[in-house]
């Protein structure tokens, strides 16, 4: 089981099954929508996926007819969206649990229309808190 919050903590997800088809989305629908270079949803059948808390302080926003997002409208974080032609399942971006994930993202989607600043295999230093120069 995999638990979850927005940032600001008043929507509490859980997912009581496994994620599937996890991708990283470079289009530029998730782009906007993430304010980052891509986003990595996943998807979960519908009767796995639970708001355990906040429903309320969820609203929505559907940019093409029948497939709606779902988002804290304290924080604004993404929590998951819908689609009205596939309601067996909800897509969940990942940035929001918790908990550590068994599965692993299978692919680089819409990289035709990547952010033109983001390289993929970008060979870049890595640090465990800020760059050395946020440190001063």
């Amino acid at each position: 089981m995999y638990s979850g919050k927005c940032l600001c903590g008043g929507v509490v997800i859980q997912v009581k099954g496994e994620i599937s088809d996890i991708i990283h989305c470079h289009c530029s629908l998730c782009r906007k929508n993430s304010g980052t270079a891509y986003a990595t949803n996943g998807f979960v059948n519908s009767e796995d996926f639970v708001v355990e808390k906040g429903k309320g302080l969820l609203s929505t926003f559907s940019f093409k007819p029948g497939r709606t997002r779902h988002f804290c409208k304290n924080c604004g974080s993404p929590v998951y969206s819908s689609n009205a032609q596939d309601k067996s399942r909800v897509r969940v971006r990942l940035g929001i649990f918790d908990s550590d994930l068994i599965e692993r993202p299978m692919s680089h989607n819409f990289v035709d229309s990547k952010a033109n600043w983001e390289n993929l295999n970008a060979d870049l230093p890595r640090y465990s808190t800020f760059e050395p120069s946020r440190l001063k």
